[in-house]
C-alpha cells in the first residue's frame, strides 16, 4: 500500500470526513442527465417529426447532428473558459439558458428553424462535459476518481433509461411537442438547484475541514492557473492526448448512432411503435448504466485501491469496453426484437464502461490548472463522431434499406479506437514538459 493510500486512509479513521462531494457528484450527474434529455427527447420524437415536417432519413440525421456542430466549435474555447473563470460561474450561466431553444422547438413549423435551434442549443450546452470533468478533478482525490467520473457520466445513460420511455409516453398521447415542453421545464429546475447548491470546495460552507484535506491531499486538482508556457498548444503536442482524442472518437461514434437512432431503428427495421421502441431502447441503456457505476466506476476504484497499476486498470477496461461495442453489428443480422436487445446491450454495456475511463483521464493527465483544455480537447474529437454518426447512419439507411452497413462501420471505427488507447497513449499520467521527447513532433 501506498504512502498517499496510509496517509489517507489515516485521515478516514481519525476524521469524520463527510460525504458532501458526492452530493456535488450527484450534481454533476444532474447536469449531465438534463443536458442529454435534450438529445433523447429528439431521437424519440424523431419519426413523428420525420412525417409531420416530411423529412427523409437524411435529412433527419442533418437535424439530428445540428447540435453538435456548435457545440464542438465551442468545446475548446469553453476550456478556456473554465480554465480562466472556473466551474462555477460558467455552469450557473450555461445552465441558466438551456431551457430557451428547447422550449421553441415546441413551436418550430419548418425544417430551418429547428436546424437553428439546435445550433443555438449546442452552444449554450457546450462547457457541461468539459466543467463536469474539471469539477470531478476538483471535489474528488484521484483513489474515488473512478467512481466519481461514473456517476455524474452515467447521467448520460440514465437519461436514455428515463427520458426516452417518458419522451415516448409523451409523443404517442400529445404530440412530438410535448417531449420538448417536458425538458424545458426540467432544465428550469435543475438551473434552480446548480445555482443554490454548487461552489468550489474550498468556497463551500458545506464542507467540513476534514473532507477538504481529504480530497487534497489525495490528489485532487487545485484551481490554479497554468505553468508559463504550458497551453494549448503544449497539449496538442503531445502524442499521449491523440491516442485519448482517436479512443473517444471511437466511442461517441458508437455512443451517437445509439442516442440517435436506436428508437428508429426499432421502429423501421422490427415495426415497433413509439412506445414500444422507447421501451426496448431503455433496456440496454439501463444495463450501461449500472455498468458504468459499477464496474466503470467501483470495480475500477477497488483494483487500483488494492495495487493494481492505475493506468493499466483504466485501459484495460477502456479496451474491454470498446471491444464489447462491436457486438452492435450482430443486431443488424437479428430475426426478433429481443435477439436485437441482446446485442444492442452487450454492445452498450461495453461502451458505457468504457466511457468512465476516458472521463476520468483528462483530470488525470492534464497539466496544473488545464484539466478543462485537456478535457474540451478530447471532446473535440467526439464531436466529431457525434456530427457525422447520424448523417453517415442516415445516409447509409437510405442507401441499402437497411442498417447493416452502418453497423458494419462502426465496428471497424471501435478497431481503431482501440489502437488509440493501446498504441497511441502511453502511461495515463499528468503530462509534464520535462518529460517531452524534444526530437519529436509529437511527444509521448
Amino acid at each position: 500500500m501506498s504512502s498517499l493510500t496510509k496517509n489517507l486512509d489515516a485521515i478516514r479513521q481519525n476524521n469524520k470526513i463527510g460525504h458532501f462531494r458526492y452530493t456535488i457528484g450527484v450534481t454533476l450527474f444532474g447536469m449531465q442527465l438534463i443536458n442529454y434529455f435534450d438529445r433523447v427527447n429528439l431521437s424519440t420524437a424523431g419519426p413523428s417529426m420525420m412525417s409531420y415536417f416530411h423529412m427523409s432519413s437524411t435529412e433527419f440525421g442533418i437535424v439530428s447532428s445540428a447540435f453538435t456542430w456548435t457545440y464542438m466549435i465551442m468545446q475548446i474555447p469553453s476550456g478556456l473558459i473554465l480554465d480562466k473563470i472556473g466551474v462555477k460561474w460558467v455552469s450557473r450561466v450555461s445552465s441558466a439558458l438551456w431551457a430557451i431553444p428547447t422550449f421553441l422547438t415546441a413551436f418550430v413549423s419548418g425544417l430551418g428553424p429547428l436546424i437553428l435551434l439546435r445550433v443555438l442549443l449546442g452552444v449554450v450546452e457546450a462547457p457541461n462535459t468539459p466543467a463536469g470533468s474539471k469539477a470531478a478533478g476538483y471535489w474528488f482525490p484521484l483513489r474515488e476518481r473512478g467512481l466519481a467520473t461514473a456517476l455524474y457520466d452515467s447521467g448520460t445513460k440514465f437519461a436514455n433509461v428515463i427520458g426516452v420511455p417518458v419522451c415516448a409516453f409523451l409523443v404517442l398521447h400529445y404530440g412530438w411537442q410535448s417531449a420538448f415542453f417536458f425538458t424545458a421545464i426540467m432544465s428550469v429546475i435543475f438551473s434552480l438547484w446548480y445555482w443554490i447548491i454548487y461552489r468550489n470546495p474550498r468556497e463551500s460552507s458545506h464542507l467540513s475541514k476534514a473532507e477538504l484535506k481529504y480530497i487534497e491531499q489525495g490528489g485532487a486538482q487545485e484551481d490554479t492557473q497554468p505553468e508559463p508556457g504550458i497551453n494549448l498548444w503544449f497539449v496538442l503536442r503531445q502524442r499521449k492526448m491523440w491516442g485519448l482524442m482517436l479512443g473517444n472518437f471511437a466511442y461517441n461514434y458508437a455512443t451517437f448512432m445509439f442516442l440517435t437512432w436506436l428508437p428508429s431503428f426499432f421502429v423501421k427495421t422490427l415495426n415497433l411503435n413509439i412506445q414500444q421502441s422507447g421501451f426496448m431502447t431503455a433496456i440496454p441503456w439501463l444495463f450501461g448504466f449500472i455498468a458504468e457505476i459499477i464496474v466503470g466506476g467501483w470495480f475500477v476504484d477497488h483494483l487500483i485501491k488494492r495495487g493494481l497499476d492505475a493506468s493499466k486498470v483504466r485501459k484495460t477496461t477502456i479496451v474491454i469496453g470498446l471491444s464489447m461495442g462491436i457486438a452492435l453489428v450482430g443486431a443488424a443480422y437479428s430475426p426478433s426484437v429481443w435477439i436485437a436487445v441482446i446485442w444492442f446491450t452487450i454492445a452498450l454495456t461495453g461502451v458505457c464502461v468504457s466511457a468512465a475511463g476516458f472521463w476520468a483521464i483528462p483530470s488525470i493527465i492534464a497539466p496544473t490548472g488545464l484539466v478543462g483544455v485537456v478535457s474540451s480537447t478530447m471532446n473535440v474529437s467526439g464531436m466529431i463522431a457525434a456530427i457525422i454518426t447520424p448523417i453517415i447512419t442516415g445516409a447509409a439507411v437510405d442507401a441499402t434499406g437497411s442498417f447493416a452497413t452502418a453497423f458494419i462501420l462502426i465496428g471497424v471505427v471501435l478497431i481503431l479506437g482501440v489502437f488509440g488507447i493501446l498504441v497511441l497513449m502511453g502511461p495515463i499520467e499528468q503530462m509534464h514538459p520535462e518529460r517531452n521527447d524534444s526530437n519529436a513532433t509529437i511527444s509521448r
